[in-house]
């Protein structure tokens, strides 16, 4: 299965940069690992730090790649006859991997409207004129 990340920004990156970014995947996520093999030298904070949108698009396309695993592992927990080791744990992670990449179950609320009537129409607005009148003002005087 092919992880490396697809180019979906229009940065463009160094080849430093773009060789950290298929390091990462390679190394399962090790950022030290992927820093070094890129060729930096030092602190691999300050290169995440840079590459922080590309690293969580990656992240995403991860995900997205092992969500018909996650999803064959769930039917796979359904029709086994026997004991599964860790299932529970297998069960979360799987939901969680179907979770993050949007298939989740869904809430169905069903809407049924039934109308009566037909269009109603309104008149057509006219201006309203006001004209400079004296007025007298009126107060109410509570008993």
């Amino acid at each position: 299965m092919n992880l490396m990340p697809e180019k979906k920004t229009n940065r463009n990156l160094t080849e430093k940069q773009q060789s950290f970014l298929d390091n990462l995947v390679t190394t399962e996520g090790d950022f030290k690992k992927a820093a070094e093999l890129a060729g930096y030298s030092g602190n691999h904070y300050q290169v995440l730090k840079s590459l922080k949108e590309e690293v969580v698009d990656l992240a995403s396309d991860v995900l997205a790649r092992s969500a018909p695993k996650a999803a064959f592992k769930l039917v796979e927990m359904i029709d086994s006859n026997k004991p599964i080791p860790q299932a529970s744990q297998k069960l979360h992670a799987a939901q969680t991997i179907l979770d993050r990449v949007g298939v989740a179950k869904t809430d169905r609320v069903q809407v049924d409207h039934n109308v009566q009537g037909g269009i109603f129409i309104l008149p057509e607005k006219h201006s309203v004129v006001i004209e400079d009148t004296e007025y007298t003002d009126v107060t109410i005087e509570e008993e």
